[in-house]
């Protein structure tokens, strides 16, 4: 009797020992993050922050390795990487990821958001809006789970000759990415679109095949576009949109808390990356200037930009063709958020 009684003790205190062991083993994590942007650059920047802010929080036990752009291909293949979980998470953007969910295509409208106190509109927009939620279920209906929405700022477009008015974009060959409504601006915009991957920009501006490209500014610097091109000009025609993205059966599988932990550290970042572009469009700018003082930076007037927002507004009835399923629910929504968040802030 007491043999026996000891042989319970023994199991009591080595069975648990042995569950609880396994559920420490079962909560490490090895996980391999794509980014859509070279070393340096934002989306591999805030991806590192983002794997060093989960290994503190895990306390060693999640592990991420960020792979910037070109180590693991091109924009396409990263993103089909994660949907089959050979890579876990994706920093993607609004371009490229249209090829997957095209719903994201309609970040890709022209003069969407104001270009006064866009900050603040865009914040509540992509935090509270109806819009981000309907499209969650496109995401994953692709296999991808979204844990934000940060933006890299307004698209600058690099050209040699300089664009004051929309006559000028008369047969422009501009580089756009790979997303049906990007080329349909451009058309709109009377330019002769060219989609091209990201690696070759440059090849594509020094040998003369295209003739500009749409990018955030200090990419022109990181990608160094101001070498071959001559003018850098902000038209406010679109907010760059870069989208983090995790394998959904992966993110299913987490526990909640760490899956609350993932979302709460990319909306934390949404004013980090704003302020991370903001300082590196001005020292780039610097920089570049310094380089190449023929260089030429300029903003559109309110009056300048009238044309190509009035031949923007037939492009976007396109989107429900364009856009896939509830595509035209999708649009309505982003541009009920829009006004209200507008509303909100005292924007006109």
């Amino acid at each position: 009797m007491k043999k026996r009684q000891l042989i319970i003790i023994i199991l009591m205190t080595v069975v648990p020992l042995l569950v609880f062991a396994g559920s420490l083993q079962a909560k490490k994590y090895s996980w391999k993050f794509a980014s859509g942007e070279i070393e340096g650059d934002m989306m591999t920047v805030f991806a590192k922050k983002f794997a060093d802010e989960m290994k503190q929080w895990s306390g060693g036990e999640v592990n991420i390795t960020v792979y910037p752009y070109g180590t693991l291909g091109q924009e396409r293949d990263i993103n089909e990487l994660a949907q089959t979980n050979t890579v876990q998470f994706v920093f993607t953007d609004f371009g490229w990821i249209a090829g997957f969910v095209p719903q994201a295509q309609v970040f890709a409208l022209a003069y969407l958001w104001p270009r006064e106190k866009y900050k603040e509109v865009y914040g509540e927009v992509v935090r509270n809006g109806k819009a981000v939620k309907l499209l969650e279920a496109k995401f994953r209906d692709r296999r991808l789970q979204p844990l934000g929405y940060v933006t890299e700022g307004w698209m600058a477009w690099t050209t040699n000759k300089p664009i004051n008015s929309i006559d000028d974009m008369k047969g422009l060959k501009m580089r756009v990415m790979s997303n049906k409504i990007l080329v349909e601006n451009f058309r709109a915009f009377g330019a002769s679109p060219t989609p091209l991957d990201f690696g070759e920009v440059y090849s594509g501006l020094q040998m003369k095949l295209i003739d500009g490209q749409a990018n955030p500014l200090w990419v022109g610097y990181s990608l160094k576009f101001y070498e071959v091109q001559n003018h850098f000009t902000i038209t406010y025609d679109n907010l760059f949109v870069a989208i983090p993205c995790i394998n959904r059966d992966v993110y299913d599988s987490l526990p909640k808390e760490m899956q609350a932990k993932m979302k709460e550290i990319f909306d934390r970042y949404l004013e980090e990356t704003m302020e991370w572009v903001h300082q590196k469009d001005e020292e780039y700018k610097k920089i570049m200037l310094k380089e190449k003082p023929s260089l030429t930076f300029s903003d559109f007037s309110n009056e300048q930009l009238k044309p190509f927002a009035e031949n923007a507004k037939p492009v976007y009835p396109k989107f429900a063709d364009l856009g896939g399923d509830d595509a035209q629910q999708i649009l309505d929504a982003l541009l009920d958020d829009i006004e209200k968040a507008k509303a909100k802030f005292g924007v006109q």
